[in-house]
This record gives C-alpha cells, sequence and structure tokens, in this order.
C-alpha cells in the first residue's frame, strides 16, 4: 500500500509526499509506525496488552460458567474419558457417525494429562488447569492484534479495542470456553494481527488452522482475508496455507482412525451432515432472524451497535482504514448475514467475530472527530470536533460500564450449576458406589471433571424430555471405536437412557422455583437438602434486570430460585 494512500504524516526524508497535500492528517493521535520507518512511535507495546488480558482472562478461567451442554457433552466429556476412562458419550462420538474430531481433543489433553498426574483425584483442578490453557491462548493471539493494531493505526484505536477485549461480555465468556469456535476466534485474532503485520502467508496459515483444527464452517470468516492476501502475495500464501490445510487434514484423518477404528474424515462428516446431508441440525433448535441481533446487544451492548456502524463511516475514514481494516473487520457483516440465514442458531456461533466487533466498534468510536472536520480545513478549529472528542471517552465509557454490568449479573445469577457440584465433596460417607441421579437439569451438568471419585454413576431421570441424551462411554463395547445402535442422528431418545428406579439413587440435582407444581425433591421425608445456591427465574425476572446488574435493584426486581444438592434419607 503506498504512502500516499496511508496519509499519514510526511517525514522530512520522504521523497513520496514532497508537494503533496494530503486529505487527512492525524492532528490529534500520536505519529504511528508501519514498519518503514524505525524513528515514528510504534505505539503499545507488548507488556500492557499482555498484563491486562491476563489478568481479565484467568478472571474469565476460574469464575466463568458454562454457557452451552453442548461444551460439556462434545468436549469436556471426551476429555475425561481420555484422562480417566469414564465419561459421557454423544452420538456425534460413535463410530458410525464420527462428526468430532479427537485431534481437537487431544490439543487440551496436552495440559489435561500432566495436570491429571499432577492434582491426583483433584479432578476439579483438571478442569480449571484446561481453563488457564485457553486463556493463555486467547491473551497472545488478542495482545498481537492489539499490537499491530496500535503499530498501524496508533495507539487510541488500540487502546479501545484493548479495553474492550478485555471488559466485553461476549469476549469475557467465549475466551475460555471449550469450544471448536473459541479455537477459531483465537485464529481470527492471530490472523487478523498477522495479516495487519503485513505477513499475509502466516495469517493465511493459522486461518487455515483455526477452520481445520478448530470448527470448518468458519472458513466463510476469513475468506476476505485469504483472498486480499492472496492477491497480494499469490504464491507464497498459497502454498503456505495449502501446505498447512493438507498438513492439519492428514493428522486429523490419521487421529480419527486411531480412535473410531476407521478410515474417515470428522471435518468432511461434519460438512456432509449440516450442508450436504439434508442438515439435521435443525432438531437441535431453531431462532429467528433476529435472534443474533438481539444476542449480539446482550454480549456487546452498544460496542456491537457501533460495529454495525463501521460501513457508515468508512466513506469518511476510507483514507486511515480502507483497505486493510475493512478487510479485518468484514467478516463481522458475512458472518452474521450467513449464520442469521440458518435455522439452527446458538451464541457460540459467533464466537469467531467477537474480536472482530471491537475493532470496528473502536474504530467509530476513534473517527468520532472526522464526522465534523472541515474537508477543506481539517486543522481548523471547530466546536462539534472538541465535543466529538470529548465523546470518545464517554462512549467508550458506557460501553464497558453495560459490558462489566452484564457480565457481573451472568455469573452472579447463573453460577449456581457449577457450584453445587463442588459440595459432593464433602459427604464421601454416603460410600463408593453413590448414584448421583439428574432430571430436567440435565443440560447443566458441568462435567464429569466435578463428580468425585466415590461416586459410582451420574444417571439421568426421566422428567418428559424425549430427545436423545448423552450416555456413559462404553469401554466393554470398544469404547470411542463402537458403532453403537442405541444413538441416532434424529434426537430420538433411547431406552437406556434413563434410570427407572429412582430409589436407587443417593444424591439428586434439582432445581426448585416458584411453581404450582411439585418437584421430586419436594418430599423431605425422603430427601435431605445438603446444599442450596440461588439461581435467577429467568421467566419471572424482568429482562432488563436479569441481563444487566443495575445496582440497588438487581436483587431486588429479579426472582430467583434454589438450585439443590440433595441426599437420600437413609432408613
Amino acid at each position: 500500500m503506498s504512502m500516499a494512500t496511508r496519509q499519514r504524516r510526511a517525514l522530512p526524508s520522504d521523497p513520496s509526499t514532497t508537494g503533496s497535500s494530503p486529505a487527512y492528517t492525524k492532528v490529534d493521535k500520536p505519529e504511528r509506525s508501519d514498519g518503514e520507518n524505525e524513528d515514528v512511535d510504534r505505539g503499545l507495546g507488548w507488556l500492557l496488552p499482555l498484563i491486562c488480558l491476563g489478568m481479565l482472562r484467568h478472571m474469565s478461567a476460574t469464575s466463568n460458567i458454562i454457557h452451552d451442554c453442548d461444551e460439556v457433552f462434545n468436549y469436556w466429556e471426551p476429555l475425561h474419558y481420555l484422562l480417566y476412562n469414564s465419561g459421557f458419550q454423544t452420538w456425534e462420538y460413535s463410530s458410525q457417525f464420527a462428526l468430532r474430531s479427537y485431534l481437537y481433543i487431544l490439543l487440551h489433553k496436552l495440559v489435561g494429562w500432566p495436570a491429571s498426574w499432577w492434582f491426583g483425584e483433584e479432578k476439579v483442578r483438571v478442569f480449571y488447569a484446561v481453563r488457564i490453557f485457553l486463556a493463555v491462548l486467547s491473551v497472545i493471539s488478542d495482545a498481537a492484534l492489539v499490537v499491530a493494531l496500535s503499530q498501524k493505526y496508533g495507539k487510541r484505536l488500540a487502546s479501545y479495542t484493548l479495553a474492550m477485549l478485555c471488559l466485553a461480555s461476549g469476549c469475557f465468556f467465549a475466551s475460555t470456553s471449550f469450544l471448536p469456535s473459541s479455537l477459531s476466534m483465537y485464529a481470527m485474532s492471530l490472523s487478523s494481527a498477522l495479516f495487519l503485520f503485513n505477513k499475509p502467508a502466516m495469517a493465511v496459515s493459522v486461518a487455515a488452522t483455526g477452520v481445520i483444527l478448530g470448527w470448518p464452517f468458519s472458513i466463510l470468516a476469513i475468506l476476505p482475508l485469504t483472498i486480499y492476501s492472496l492477491v497480494k502475495s499469490f504464491k507464497s500464501v498459497f502454498l503456505t496455507g495449502a501446505v498447512t490445510s493438507i498438513v492439519l487434514m492428514v493428522l486429523s484423518v490419521l487421529f480419527d482412525y486411531d480412535y473410531y477404528k476407521r478410515w474417515t474424515s470428522s471435518v468432511i462428516n461434519l460438512l456432509e451432515y449440516n450442508v450436504l446431508g439434508g442438515g439435521e441440525s435443525h432438531l437441535y433448535g431453531t431462532e429467528g432472524a433476529s435472534f443474533y441481533l438481539r444476542n449480539g446487544f446482550n454480549n456487546f451492548n452498544f460496542c456491537f451497535v457501533l460495529a454495525l456502524l463501521f460501513l457508515a463511516i468508512l466513506p469518511i475514514a476510507k483514507k486511515k482504514f480502507a483497505p486493510e481494516l475493512f478487510v479485518v473487520v468484514s467478516p463481522v457483516y458475512l458472518w452474521i448475514a450467513f449464520m442469521s440465514l440458518q435455522p439452527h442458531k446458538e451464541e457460540r456461533f459467533l464466537y469467531p467475530i467477537y474480536p472482530l466487533i471491537c475493532v470496528a466498534a473502536s474504530a467509530v468510536i476513534e473517527s468520532f472527530p472526522d464526522l465534523f472536520r472541515d474537508k477543506y480545513n481539517p486543522n481548523g478549529p471547530s466546536v462539534l470536533v472538541m465535543v466529538a472528542k470529548f465523546l470518545r471517552p464517554l462512549a467508550l465509557g458506557l460501553i464497558l460500564c453495560a459490558s462489566h454490568s452484564r457480565t457481573f449479573s451472568l455469573i452472579n445469577g447463573y453460577s449456581a450449576p457449577i457450584e453445587i457440584y463442588k459440595h459432593l465433596d464433602y459427604h464421601d460417607d454416603a460410600g463408593t458406589g453413590s448414584v448421583l441421579c439428574v432430571g430436567s437439569e440435565w443440560h447443566r451438568f458441568p462435567s464429569s471433571f466435578f463428580i468425585p471419585d466415590y461416586v459410582g454413576q451420574v444417571r439421568w431421570l426421566d422428567d418428559g424430555f424425549t430427545g436423545l441424551l448423552p450416555i456413559p462411554f462404553n469401554s466393554s463395547l470398544g469404547g470411542m471405536s463402537a458403532a453403537l445402535s442405541y444413538f441416532n442422528n434424529k434426537n430420538k431418545a433411547s431406552e437406556g437412557q434413563y434410570l427407572r428406579d429412582p430409589e436407587q439413587c443417593t444424591f439428586l440435582i434439582e432445581l426448585q422455583l416458584q411453581r404450582p407444581y411439585p418437584t421430586r425433591g419436594s418430599d423431605l421425608s425422603k430427601w435431605e437438602i445438603v446444599a442450596a445456591l440461588p439461581y435467577l427465574d429467568r421467566e419471572l425476572s424482568p429482562p432488563m434486570y436479569r441481563s444487566f446488574f443495575i445496582p440497588y435493584q438487581w436483587q431486588q426486581k429479579n426472582v430467583f430460585g434454589q438450585y439443590r444438592l440433595l441426599r437420600r434419607i437413609q432408613k
């Protein structure tokens, strides 16, 4: 990209701008460097982003709730099986379907195995060790993005982005979720950073890693960066991207063969199931076209609104942001539009573009004064420009306050499912072989990492759910390589998924809400409450108060139930 196009301030040693009169000069921003001039201030270094992101990601790793049962049953449970030879299996991991790759799970086993050896029976610590590993990946990728923005566009844009990456609720929760879409999010941040560092071949290689090792559907999100990089440097980009893709695909097939005991590719199986095979994913929940717009506002509040306005300010700020930054943030529009057309929608499907939402919103805030500059006298005094400059910290502060409010509300309102299972550690006097039963709360089961060794089984109770539930891996039938007849891809319940005799239950997990019908644990002649924690009742709480923490109102306006651990009374 030529110097004249970037419209940076002319230097005495810069002959290409002699005699020119650029339409834009960064009078209110420190000089930036694009790597061509060592004398120019390079903006933020690595230390500040690493420290800030490190603290917030550590907080996320230790306090994050589990937002999706798919994270538990498709990722935490297979990892638990690899480490401890026990855990729940979903139909996606049955050999006849093989929709999930063990290569992704094994990446986390690299941390989980030494942690399981170090902590011994304390499996909960292994859970958090893996989360710390995810936090480190997030810190590295997001810090690289911040530094790249600083060197390319200045400290202000980078600082705004850093603040949003740290505190935006979406990034806070997605950064330590054990999901392929989170890995694709890390890859999106790092590949965007490498692209801005003018390393297109490495950028495409990292993006390909996020697609193949993480989530195959994120290939659509990396298209703008890949196409622009190919145009810029076709040979090196194509060769690097092709080699990376081939190597990862081969590794995926080899590991799939090792675990499924047949030649197959989980990447291709997943694409075929969702695209070519009729698309049965709609069996697992559909939402309207506005789902991602509402979800985006919940997780990013006004940051999301500003991100969508990036295209509107681009004609005014194109000398600063086009084409590189536009290429980086364009997946926001492409991804939201494509995913909104799909019937099956989930919050985690937007994870890959979460960092880009922060970048786009930061660019809009940074450009506030440009909206009011006189194009013939951009450096002239203007009251509106001064007001716009004053509005920048106000807008950022509003976004960060709303984000913290959202994060606080979710953590304090919905953390009971993770915390209640930890109380099992205090009741090992129940004896080896105890049975823990879960009814309608099966979808909030936090994984077998929270089940102590004295509990012999975790069993589901029939509370009216008619779909297919996860069933424990069966080592006697082949474990991971078994093609099990009780699994199907039609979400039809299996006969053996429920415990038919509730009298076998030693413990019971139950959510007690203000409803006009009794629950199993209501009979206190059979059950004693050994632990109870508040849980926000979504249906009875006002949307505004349950979504955001409002001081002095959150506790009063919301309605809470009790998340209970009950123990059978011995007669």
